[in-house]
Parts: C-alpha cells; structure tokens; sequence
C-alpha cells in the first residue's frame, strides 16, 4: 500500500525516480527507495535529505557509506572508489523514504508534496544550503 502510494505522488516529481521492483521476485516492502539525480533536482540528496529532517521527516542516504569505505575494506584496498564508479554513484543519489505499519497515506502525501517543493526550489535551497552561517546570521 505504501510503495504504491509513493508511485502515485511522486510522479511528475523532476530528478525523483522511485526504485522500481521486480514482478519476478517476492517482496515485503520494508524499504521504500528514491534515487534523486541532482542534474534534474538543483540539489543534492544530502541536501533534501536534510530538507527532510527540518521537517521531521526522518528519511535517509541508503549504502551509505559504501562497504568499500568502511573497514576492514578501506585499508587492505584504499583505491576501491576507484574500480567501483556505479557504487560510488548509487552511494550519492539514493534515499529511503519513510515506510511501515505507522505510515498513513496522509503522511505520504505530506513526505511528497515537501519533495515536490524542495526539488521546485532545488537550486535556491542548495544555494542557501551551502551559506557560511556567520554570513546568515550577519556575524563574523
């Protein structure tokens, strides 16, 4: 019920692909994953990520770090990043959304119509996003 929500709201959504599930193959739902390209957006999935959570909307960065950064894998092949371009992609541009029992439709829409928004105003946000505070808050 919640993926299929989510399919229905975020359509139309620019850079905002829902991660597709295979027919083939049994599911349960536990994950609902967003890919966000940032070309599209005008902000990246940190940045909506973190868009998300000012609205207590607790999404967040899925294979994320890669297993390839993280030990013991960092140290015995500390240019992995380098033999692995579609992991290092994937580990920048996917979000889980929130998803289970708990979550009502209502909620859904809300999660989407602030995508909606975020990505509409991706490039201001990200602007924004990326101002020293002390130039924010006219202090040095």
């Amino acid at each position: 019920r919640n993926y299929e929500s989510y399919r229905e709201m975020l359509s139309g959504i620019p850079g905002v692909t829902l991660r597709g599930l295979d027919d083939g193959e049994k599911r349960n739902y536990q994950y609902v994953v967003i890919d966000v390209d940032e070309a599209k957006t005008g902000i990246n999935r940190d940045g909506i990520v973190q868009c998300l959570h000012a609205e207590n909307v607790i999404a967040r960065r899925y294979f994320y770090p890669g297993c390839h950064r993280m030990e013991p894998y960092r140290s015995y092949f500390p240019n992995a990043h380098l033999l692995l371009p579609v992991t290092e992609r994937v580990v920048r541009r996917i979000v889980t959304l929130p998803t289970g029992m708990s979550v009502r439709r209502d909620d859904i829409a809300r999660v989407c119509e602030l995508l909606r928004f975020i990505v509409g105003h991706g490039t201001e946000i990200s602007d924004y996003l990326h101002v020293p505070l002390h130039i924010l808050v006219g202090k040095k």
